[in-house]
């Protein structure tokens, strides 16, 4: 099985390079095309469920607020 290269917009994605999977940015699992569900767009990262994808917007809003001086 080869990795895909994928570019992620607001619900779709285009394939740059043909594959069978996407990698997970959050855990390094395999996703199988037919059951991706889960990216950010603005990232271009992939997830491999809800909670993972939830998990990365909840620690990137954390990090940006500690950035900008405000509590978590």
């Amino acid at each position: 099985m080869q990795q895909a290269e994928l570019r992620y917009d607001s619900g779709a994605y285009q394939v740059i390079k043909p594959g069978h999977f996407v990698v997970c940015a959050v855990t390094g699992r395999q996703i199988m095309l037919e059951d991706l569900r889960y990216w950010n767009a603005e990232l271009q990262e992939a997830y491999v469920d809800a909670a993972t994808a939830t998990g990365r917007y909840e620690e990137r809003r954390d990090h940006e607020r500690e950035a900008a001086g405000e509590p978590a």
